[in-house]
C-alpha cells in the first residue's frame, strides 16, 4: 500500500505539474487543457465562496466528488492526491527520525484556521486563497518558483551557448529548443513580489524539517475540513487484540493519528495511508467497512471555537476600515483585468491563485500588496509598465476558478474599458519638448484609435519652427488597454498613462457622467 499510495501520489503531482505548464498560451485564445481542474475539485473554495458571494462557479460542483470520496473513504485526498502534501512528504524524508517536537494541541489550529475563514466568508470576506493549500501552491509557482526555474534554466543554456564550442552548443540548442517549446514559457516572466512569496512557500516546505508535514498537520485549513468530513467516514480502522501497543505504527504515522493507542485514534487526523497497517508486526491493523469504529473526539474547546468564529466576523470591518473600496478614494492605478467583477464582489470571489497571472501573455497581470487593501491581498492588477492587455486575448477569464473574472468572447472583450489613458504633457516629447513622436497612436488597438493626434507647428528654443503631432485621447473610445504606456519612449514615467477611471464594472467610477 506504502508503494502504491507513493505511485498515486507521484501521479497526481505529474497531473498537477502538467497542467501547471499549459497554463499559458500556445498561440491561440484557448488553453485546450482543463488547467483549473485541482481548484475545481476544492470543497473549501466551494463552501467559503458559496457563503461570500451566495454563488459559485459551475466548475467547482466538481468538488463535491472529493465531499463523498472522504465521507466514503476518510481524508484519502491529503494523503493519496494533494500536490502540497506530496512535496511536504518529499522535503520530509530528508528528516529520518519522525520524532515530535510540537506540542499535540497544536494540531487544533488548523480547526481555529477553518473556524476563522468560514465565519470571515459568511459576512462576504473572502481570504481563504491566502491559505488554502492548492491556491497557495498554483500561486506560489506561478510568481515565485517557475519564474525562478525559467531563468536559471535560460542562463545556463546562455552560457553553453556563449562557449562556442562545436558540438556541445549544437546539442545543447536542440535541448533548449525542445524545452522551450515544453517546460519553459514564451518569454522571461516578472513578478512583483516574487521573494516574498517565494520565501513563504521555501518556509512551508522548510517547516518539514522540523516535523513531517508540519503544515499539514497544524494548518492546512483544507485538511482540517477533509478531517471533518472524516469522522463520518465509512472505512474504518480497527485493532486486533493482538495489538501490543508497540510503537512501531506511531513511528511512520505522518499525520501524528496516535494509531499506537487503543481507542485513542484520531480518525479526523489520518491520511489513511496504511503505514500503520504496512510496519505493524503482529498484522493487527486492519481497514474495512464492517469493523466497529472507535476513534477518540476532536476536543477543540468550547471557548476556543467562539473565539475563533468571533475573529472571523470581527476581521470584516477592521480590514474594511480603509478608503479601498470607496470611489474616487481608491487607488486609481488598481486596473482589474477584462471582465472583472465590480470591486466588492470580485473581492468575495477572488481567491489569489494566480492563474490569470500566469496566464498573462504580456506579464501585465501582477499580484496586488495593499493596492486594494489587505482584503485585496495577491489579487491581480494590470501593471502597464510591465505588460499591456493584449486586445483579443481573453485567457485570464477561462482559467478564473470562481467567476471573479468572467469568460468573455473576444468581440465582447474588445468593448469592455478597464480603465481610461491620460496625458501628461509635461512630459509628452511633441507637447512640451517640440519633438516629433507618435508612438502611442501607431499601437493603439482599437479599430477607430483612441488616440488622435492633430498637426501643430511649435516653435524651438532657437525660433526653429517645426511640425509635430500631438496626441489626444477619445475618452469614448479609450478601453484602458495600457500598450501606450507600455510603449511610451519617455521611460520612468511614461507621457501617457492609464488609471481605472471609466471602467465597465463600474457605474459610480466615471469622468463622463
Amino acid at each position: 500500500m506504502k508503494k502504491a499510495r507513493q505511485i498515486t501520489q507521484g501521479l497526481f503531482l505529474l497531473i498537477f505539474l502538467f497542467l501547471f505548464i499549459q497554463t499559458e498560451s500556445k498561440g491561440n485564445d484557448t488553453l485546450g487543457y482543463p488547467v483549473k481542474l485541482f481548484l475545481d475539485f476544492d470543497p473549501l473554495i466551494l463552501i467559503t465562496t458559496l457563503l461570500s458571494a451566495h454563488t459559485v462557479a459551475r466548475g467547482f460542483f466538481l468538488s463535491v466528488i472529493l465531499i463523498i470520496i472522504t465521507i466514503i473513504l476518510g481524508r484519502v485526498f491529503c494523503g493519496w492526491a494533494c500536490p502540497l502534501g506530496t512535496l511536504n512528504n518529499m522535503v520530509g524524508s530528508i528528516r529520518r527520525r519522525n520524532i515530535s517536537i510540537v506540542p499535540p494541541s497544536w494540531h487544533r489550529i488548523k480547526y481555529f484556521v477553518l473556524i476563522f475563514l468560514v465565519f470571515s466568508s459568511l459576512f462576504s470576506l473572502q481570504m481563504v486563497g491566502i491559505v488554502d493549500p492548492l491556491s497557495l501552491i498554483i500561486r506560489s509557482f506561478s510568481i515565485s518558483i517557475y519564474p525562478l526555474l525559467n531563468l536559471m534554466v535560460r542562463a545556463f543554456f546562455d552560457t553553453v551557448y556563449e562557449t562556442d564550442l562545436p558540438g556541445v552548443v549544437t546539442v545543447s540548442e536542440t535541448v533548449y529548443s525542445g524545452l522551450k517549446s515544453t517546460f519553459l514559457s514564451f518569454s522571461q516572466p516578472h513578478f512583483r513580489q516574487a521573494v516574498f512569496i517565494g520565501s513563504i512557500f521555501m518556509l512551508i516546505l522548510g517547516l518539514n524539517l522540523v516535523e513531517k508535514r508540519f503544515w499539514c498537520r497544524y494548518i492546512c485549513p483544507l485538511g482540517a475540513l477533509l478531517g471533518v468530513l472524516s469522522r463520518a467516514s465509512i472505512l474504518k480502522r480497527s485493532v486486533s487484540e493482538g495489538c501490543t501497543e508497540c510503537g512501531s505504527c506511531a513511528s511512520v504515522c505522518p499525520s501524528k493519528a496516535y494509531p499506537d493507542v487503543i481507542g485513542g485514534w484520531k480518525d479526523s487526523e489520518c491520511y489513511y495511508c496504511y503505514n500503520c497497517d504496512d510496519i505493524c508486526p503482529e498484522n493487527a491493523v486492519s481497514f474495512g467497512f464492517r469493523a466497529e469504529k472507535i476513534t477518540a473526539g476532536m476536543d477543540l474547546g468550547r471557548r476556543r471555537v467562539v473565539v475563533s468564529a468571533i475573529a472571523g466576523v470581527a476581521t470584516v470591518p477592521l480590514i474594511r476600515s480603509t478608503p479601498a473600496l470607496k470611489i474616487g478614494a481608491s487607488d486609481p492605478i488598481l486596473l482589474r483585468p477584462p471582465g472583472s467583477l465590480e470591486e466588492p464582489k470580485f473581492l468575495e470571489r477572488c481567491v489569489k491563485c494566480g492563474e490569470c497571472m500566469k496566464v498573462c501573455i504580456t506579464n501585465g497581470l501582477q499580484p496586488t500588496f495593499l493596492e486594494a487593501g489587505l482584503e485585496g491581498l495577491w489579487s491581480p492588477i494590470l501593471v502597464p509598465l510591465l505588460g499591456y492587455c493584449e486586445y483579443r486575448c481573453t485567457l485570464c477569464g477561462q482559467v478564473c476558478p470562481t467567476g471573479a473574472i468572467e469568460p468573455l468572447t473576444v468581440d465582447k472583450k474588445t468593448r469592455v474599458v478597464i480603465g481610461l489613458a491620460m496625458l501628461d504633457k509635461g512630459r509628452c516629447l511633441p507637447w512640451a519638448h517640440a519633438t516629433p513622436c507618435i508612438v502611442c497612436e501607431e499601437v493603439c488597438p482599437t479599430p477607430k484609435k483612441a488616440i488622435w493626434l492633430e498637426n501643430k507647428t511649435v516653435e524651438a528654443r532657437d525660433g526653429k519652427k517645426i511640425e509635430v503631432k500631438q496626441p489626444h485621447v477619445d475618452l469614448k473610445l479609450c478601453i484602458g488597454c495600457g500598450i501606450c504606456e507600455n510603449k511610451c519612449p519617455v521611460r520612468g514615467k511614461p507621457a501617457i498613462y492609464v488609471t481605472n477611471i471609466g471602467e465597465t464594472r463600474s457605474e459610480e467610477n466615471r469622468l463622463l457622467l
